[in-house]
């Protein structure tokens, strides 16, 4: 369980952590662009990401991270969680009905508390956190919550996504750049219906996408000019974002690539999932020959990014449990292997749960036990090994 603490006790333990895992020797992280590199700037960090803050109802959680967590992290070798939160689950807000522009600002100290400590157990376990609005104000990539206004749209919105990030960085402003990253926007789209999950989904135009991330990105230098910034790739994070590259700001990918292997027979991702053509990798499948090649050129325009000196990482990753696991192994092994060949790290969705290494829920797993849990061992020894 988190033991309960009070901000200033987590700020000063996480600024002491910091300063002896610094002093430990960790490297600075190199984020200039104006410098032409073969390599890429972000570290190749692996890990999880966690999702105690994803539901916009803190009295209907997903997640529920324990100390035994993070251990078991460490122990096998990973470096880094990100924690997609939706905005709502540390407001002070009436939840009968839908919210308001003004209850947006609405903090509940003891909400943001239980983030604080999240991220002070990660620190504690030598783990890097990336802290991210899965849902932002005006923006969000799921359906299931009625959002004020639009955040490409309403000038409204905008200002409060950046009050948001402002406050986060402020939050953190004494942690350094190796320990904290700041994922401003999960998966961006244009969405022509926020409340129906099949809503068609498209590109932003990159100049709107671009304003929103430079004026996130500056409330939160404001209050420490040496933040690490990471913004999601366009279009549901698919596609590099060359609008902002003469910013010092990291770009993230996706590991999804096709969503017919990656969410086969996902409600809340695809149509008619009882009709869906069975599963080959490699092979044909539909339409579409699924192969290595096919992969590598998804994943082209990413690796040229990373060289060019833009960081990039792969904030999300992983399978729905109904694929047949052999093929999503087969799948993702090549996806990994793709990324981590040209330095790109990735995070698995999730660490326990549908896509997990523990808990997954799959009908085809010859699972292990694990201190009570179910833990997938052929999947972590293929993430282990990347």
């Amino acid at each position: 369980m988190i033991e309960k603490s009070d901000r200033r006790d987590f700020i000063k333990k996480a600024a002491l952590l910091t300063g002896a895992l610094s002093m430990a020797g960790s490297s600075t992280l190199a984020m200039s662009n104006s410098i032409q590199n073969s390599r890429n700037p972000l570290p190749q960090w692996k890990g999880f990401n966690l999702l105690d803050f994803f539901s916009p109802n803190p009295d209907r959680p997903y997640g529920g991270s324990t100390e035994e967590d993070f251990k078991w992290m460490t122990d096998w070798g990973f470096d880094f969680v990100r924690i997609p939160m939706a905005y709502p689950s540390y407001l002070e807000i009436d939840r009968s009905r839908d919210i308001t522009p003004e209850e947006v600002f609405s903090i509940n100290k003891e909400a943001v508390e239980r983030v604080d400590q999240l991220v002070y157990m990660a620190h504690k376990h030598n783990l890097h956190v990336s802290i991210n609005l899965h849902r932002a104000p005006g923006y969000c990539i799921n359906a299931g919550f009625h959002e004020p206004y639009n955040l490409w749209k309403d000038k409204e919105a905008q200002e409060a996504f950046y009050w948001h990030w402002n406050m986060w960085a402020e939050r953190y402003k004494n942690i350094s750049r190796e320990w904290i990253s700041f994922d401003l926007l999960n998966e961006p789209a244009m969405i022509d219906d926020m409340n129906n999950q099949h809503a068609s989904k498209t590109y932003v135009p990159g100049d709107i996408y671009a304003k929103v991330i430079e004026e996130a990105a500056n409330a939160i230098w404001k209050q420490n000019p040496d933040h690490l910034i990471i913004a999601d790739g366009n279009q549901v994070g698919t596609r590099i974002i060359p609008e902002i590259t003469h910013l010092p700001i990291g770009q993230s990918c996706r590991g999804y690539y096709p969503g017919i292997i990656s969410h086969y027979k996902a409600p809340w991702a695809m149509k008619d999932i009882d009709n869906l053509p069975p599963l080959k990798y490699p092979g044909q499948v539909g339409d579409q020959y699924l192969s290595r090649d096919m992969l590598e050129k998804f994943y082209e325009p990413w690796i040229k990014l990373a060289q060019s000196g833009t960081g990039v990482h792969c904030g999300e990753c992983g399978c729905y449990n109904k694929t047949p696991h052999d093929i999503f192994l087969a799948w993702f092994g090549d996806v990994v292997d793709i990324l981590s060949s040209s330095d790109i790290g990735f995070a698995l969705w999730n660490f326990r749960g549908d896509f997990g290494i523990l808990d997954s829920g799959r009908k085809d797993v010859d699972y292990e036990d694990w201190h009570g849990h179910k833990l997938d061992r052929k999947l972590l020894d293929l993430i282990r090994k990347a």
